[in-house]
């Protein structure tokens, strides 16, 4: 399985996150593992790392969570439209759910970066499965 440079997990739930990132880890999915806890310091974060900053790695891999606070995965999903198409091109996004509501479900076919989504915590499968076909 091909190792990628840098995976974030946007994520407010610090169970949820300790899981993914503990079976990321396990995995050897990534170098570096980063994790944020709302929409707005993601967007933060993808700003700074599609500008080049150095500290900020760009993500190969995005998981995001629909229900956060401050600002929820749509939210997010909005205004991650804004970005320029190259970098969006450059990164795979995944939605996590715990509640994959038939609405959740039909309002993400708005968002076409959202390539598909998870129950959360992720399982082992879906990591191998994320990996193979889009790395």
């Amino acid at each position: 399985m091909r190792q990628l440079k840098t995976i974030l997990l946007i994520d407010d739930d610090e169970t949820t996150n300790y899981l993914n990132h503990r079976l990321l880890s396990r995995m050897n999915t990534a170098e570096e593992i980063r994790v944020v806890t709302n929409g707005e310091e993601a967007l933060d974060y993808l700003e700074k790392a599609f500008a080049g900053v150095e500290s900020y790695p760009r993500p190969d891999l995005i998981f995001v969570d629909i229900k956060m606070s401050v600002m929820d995965g749509f939210e997010f999903l909005e205004e991650y439209q804004k970005f320029n198409e190259t970098d969006k091109n450059q990164t795979i996004m995944m939605m996590l759910t715990s509640s994959a509501s038939f609405y959740d479900l039909e309002k993400l076919k708005q968002f076409p970066e959202v390539l598909k989504h998870y129950s959360k915590p992720l399982a082992e499968a879906d990591v191998r499965e994320i990996i193979e076909e889009h790395f």
